[in-house]
C-alpha cells in the first residue's frame, strides 16, 4: 500500500468554487456538498442519514451517521452546514435527509456521484473528482489549518492513524516542517 492516496484532492480555492456552484444549483446540492466538504463524511454516511439523526448534543448541532462496520458516530456541524441543511429540509421531520427527485425515495449513490461530477465541471475543477475526493480534501485542509492529526482521525472515523496520514496531500511540504517552529521558539528574544 502506498503511503499517499492517489485520490484527486482539491485546494481551498477549488472547494470554495465547488460550494458556490452547488449553492447556485439547488438546496439539495448545497446541503450534500456542504456535508461532504465540511464534515469529511463518506458518501454512504451522508446519504444514509435520516432527518431524525439531525439534532442537538451538548450545545452542538450534530448529525448521527453510521460508519463503516455499522458503528454509530455523532458529527459536529459547522453553522454553514446547519444553514444548508435547514434550507434544504425546510420543515421536513422524517425520512432520509437526502431525497431523490421524486421527493420520496433516498437519493441514490450513483445519481449523487454523477451530480457531483456535473457540479465539478461547472466549477471548472479537475477531472476525476469523486465524493471521496472531498473526504481527502477535508483531511488535507483541516491539517493545513492546524487541526490535530488525532482530531482529524476521529472526525473521519479512521481506526488507524496511518490511514488519516495517507489522506493528507500536503504532508511532505517543507514549509510545514516543525524545524522552523522550533528554531523560531528557541531563538526569539522572548525565549
Amino acid at each position: 500500500m502506498s503511503d499517499e492516496s492517489q485520490e484527486v484532492g482539491l485546494t481551498a480555492d477549488e472547494l470554495r468554487r465547488l460550494l458556490a456552484t452547488a449553492q447556485a444549483h439547488s438546496s439539495r446540492s448545497s446541503a450534500l456538498v456542504s456535508v461532504l466538504t465540511f464534515c469529511g463524511l463518506r458518501i454512504s454516511e451522508a446519504l444514509g442519514a435520516q432527518v431524525r439523526d439531525y439534532g442537538h448534543d451538548q450545545g452542538h448541532r450534530v448529525l448521527k451517521v453510521t460508519r463503516k462496520g455499522g458503528k454509530s458516530a455523532r458529527v459536529a456541524l459547522a453553522p454553514t452546514v446547519v444553514r444548508s441543511l435547514d434550507t434544504y429540509l425546510e420543515a421536513r421531520t422524517d425520512g432520509p435527509i437526502f431525497l431523490a427527485t421524486n421527493g420520496v425515495d433516498r437519493y441514490g449513490y450513483k445519481v449523487a456521484y454523477e451530480q457531483l461530477g456535473r457540479l465539478c465541471r461547472s466549477a471548472g475543477l479537475p477531472a476525476g473528482v469523486t465524493p471521496h475526493s472531498l473526504r481527502h480534501s477535508y483531511a488535507t485542509e483541516s491539517l493545513r489549518l492546524g487541526a490535530a492529526l488525532q482530531d482529524v482521525q476521529d472526525a473521519l472515523g479512521h481506526a488507524d492513524l496511518r490511514t488519516t496520514r495517507r489522506y493528507d496531500r500536503s504532508r511532505h511540504k517543507l514549509d510545514r516542517s516543525p524545524n522552523y517552529l522550533l528554531a523560531t521558539a528557541l531563538t526569539s528574544e522572548d525565549a
